[in-house]
């Protein structure tokens, strides 16, 4: 089977405009190219503009399509509501919000600082209801009919993790969020709805997370029943599917797409019990090396 075929017919994106937050890199990226070959217009946006300007530039001379790179820390209610206004400068209009920024620690809590606990929940949770009242807003102040929002959430937003538990925490308020906001805005022609990826390797993020050697004494592959890892591509065509008008009638739905991850184990990190203190000290070390 190829797990990197493509999905949607090429047109079917034809005429919107997407913003993906966190779109310079890893699964944003992917599922930026793939939102171009179907037609759409794209503002990828996130702090490091030099690399959104590079992945702007790669996928359009990869797909002929127009993808326009914004910066913008998505927790500040500011500089999104400067964003939202430059792609309105730049397209016209916006009918997608994928909020797709995230960031994470692997760590016991009690090794976390307050600072380090509020980052995630700033860039997770306080990022995406920034993002989410913004666009919201100017739809339903606009009249603007079919828009959608598309949350990227996680399997342990429901059951919780260990190790990542500012994330686990500031996820399961997205899904909240998703999901309240699907039967609200609805009236609004705003439909809500998120996925729920299992392990998805990206070389950036997982080599921040497990670095050195971890990434092999802690295989996710096997925690999947279908012993794999996802492919990027199978992702976008599920991102694709739920921002096209073909899923006009889903709409407060998380769908997950994890190969039976979670009905084997529920908490994607519970496998990091194993870790002994003295690793964790190591692994620290390793991380702040990697940083700097």
């Amino acid at each position: 089977m190829d797990f990197k075929a493509k999905m949607l017919r090429d047109d079917a994106l034809a005429g919107k405009t997407i913003v993906v937050t966190g779109g310079g890199s890893g699964l944003g990226k992917a599922m930026t190219r793939y939102f171009l070959e179907l037609g759409a217009q794209v503002a990828i946006t996130s702090r490091d503009l030099e690399k959104l300007k590079t992945t702007a530039s790669e996928l359009e001379a990869e797909t002929g399509g127009k993808c326009l790179p914004l910066q913008c820390d998505v927790r500040h209610y500011d500089q999104v509501e400067q964003m939202l206004q430059d792609v309105l400068k730049a397209f016209g209009k916006v009918d997608v919000l994928l909020n797709n920024a995230a960031g994470n620690f692997i760590s016991p809590t009690e090794r976390l600082s307050a600072n380090a606990f509020d980052t995630i929940i700033d860039i997770v949770l306080k990022g995406s209801k920034n993002c989410t009242l913004a666009f919201g807003k100017h739809w339903i102040d606009t009249k603007q009919q079919n828009t959608t929002i598309l949350n990227i959430v996680t399997t342990y937003a429901w059951t919780g993790s260990a190790y990542v538990v500012p994330s686990a925490t500031a996820k399961a308020g997205v899904l909240a969020m998703t999901r309240s906001l699907a039967v609200e805005w609805a009236k609004y022609g705003i439909r809500s709805n998120a996925i729920a990826p299992g392990p998805f390797p990206t070389k950036g993020a997982w080599d921040r997370l497990l670095p050195g050697d971890l990434k092999d004494k802690f295989d996710l592959a096997k925690k999947v029943p279908l012993q794999r890892v996802g492919d990027h591509q199978e992702l976008a065509n599920l991102a694709a599917y739920l921002v096209s008008d073909f899923s006009a009638y889903v709409n407060g739905e998380v769908i997950t797409i994890d190969g039976g991850e979670w009905l084997k184990g529920a908490g994607q990190f519970n496998l990091l019990e194993a870790i002994p203190e003295q690793m964790w000290d190591m692994l620290e070390a390793m991380i702040k090396a990697k940083k700097g």
